[in-house]
């Protein structure tokens, strides 16, 4: 129920107001040298209080390493990666246990657990977890990097903001995306920071697209017919908790305008465009593999609102307090990223194309 994947497979455990939340990451090939920086560096990127555009908690992120690293290499074994937490305030859940955000996990939990879950900032259904995908995905990358898998994902749309001027190279919008709401169209992003704005001064929230790129994916990857590329990623992103939409390529009304033509270049097999996405049959093309993800506004918001008394059976309702996100969507895109890392991983592990022991690390 908490693991994903098949071959890189990932557990998530603990809770939003819990000692911890971590990951076990079972499957991860051995011989690979463990770079602790670049899995924090990722992190930070997730972490709250970054900026006035999100939520002003103060947390470190700061991970641990319980086991599957030895000497600085991977051994074999799983790995357990751990963050603690450490700036809970659960009083307020206290308050209003028995009422459910609207637009929150708050009530199945409550139905599908019978009154047992955690309810204290929604237990393990909290976007706090989403660090443990960060962390999985940040050794995903390790790997992926060895064999020329580079990902990017970036904002592209916030409340009525798109963003249509951004560079299309992984390099370019990696680079120009740098900024707090992760989006590369420089424009954009300032009219997105206005509308995050005027939603948090009004005590509501803002949705909007984040955007997915992988290259140099090779061709062939992919377990049809259900173990699909694009099934695959798509129940990944289902897994991040505000993620409401999923759509791969840019398909056009028209199939002479939608179908990728093959060619020849540099005595390799492509298509001349990419409205497919880089997938065909569930299987990579060795085109990008491009899909968007649309994000929900967060349910956690100071407006007052309808709900009900699970307990008493009468209608009510209530104000969250607390610090929360006016928009997630910068938060979601090393998020993105990273489930998408994990996913490619896993499935190049199926098709065979990276080995158990990383060949260039394997010791006599």
């Amino acid at each position: 129920m908490n693991t994903l994947g098949t071959k890189y497979r990932l557990t998530l455990f603990g809770e939003s107001h819990g000692r911890c939340v971590g990951v076990v990451i079972d499957g991860c090939p051995a011989g690979l040298k463990f770079d602790e920086v670049s899995i924090q560096k990722e992190l930070d990127k997730r972490r709250p209080g970054q900026s006035e555009i999100v939520t002003q908690r103060k947390e470190e992120d700061k991970f641990e390493i319980l086991s599957g690293v030895f000497n600085n290499y991977t051994t074999g074994a799983p790995i357990a990666l751990i963050i603690w937490n450490k700036t809970q305030e659960s009083g307020v859940y206290e308050l209003r246990k028995n009422i459910p955000r609207p637009g929150h996990s708050d009530y199945t939990a409550h139905i599908r657990f019978g009154g047992f879950n955690d309810y204290r900032g929604g237990g393990m259904f909290s976007g706090r977890l989403t660090a443990c995908y960060v962390m999985a995905g940040a050794v995903a990358k390790m790997i992926l990097k060895k064999y020329g898998i580079d990902i990017v994902a970036h904002t592209t749309k916030i409340g009525t903001v798109d963003s249509v001027d951004f560079p299309k190279t992984i390099d370019e919008i990696r680079k120009q995306s740098d900024n707090k709401v992760r989006c590369a169209d420089a424009k954009a992003a300032e009219k997105m920071i206005e509308q995050i704005m005027e939603a948090r001064s009004k005590m509501d929230s803002i949705g909007g697209v984040v955007e997915c790129i992988a290259e140099n994916v090779p061709p062939g990857i992919g377990e049809p017919r259900m173990d699909t590329v694009e099934g695959e990623i798509a129940r990944a992103m289902f897994a991040i908790p505000a993620v409401k939409e999923v759509l791969f390529g840019d398909v056009q009304s028209k199939g002479s305008e939608n179908n990728d033509a093959f060619i020849i270049k540099n005595g390799k097999i492509m298509t001349g465009t990419n409205n497919s996405g880089g997938a065909l049959g569930g299987i990579t093309t060795g085109a990008p593999i491009k899909f968007r993800v649309r994000v929900k506004p967060a349910s956690s918001i100071a407006l007052e609102q309808k709900s009900v008394d699970v307990e008493k059976m009468k209608p009510t309702s209530l104000k969250v307090i607390g610090k929360h996100d006016p928009c997630i969507v910068p938060r979601a895109v090393p998020v993105v990223e990273s489930v998408a890392a994990c996913v490619i991983l896993d499935l190049m592990l199926r098709a065979g194309v990276i080995p158990n022991v990383l060949k260039e690390n394997r010791r006599a």
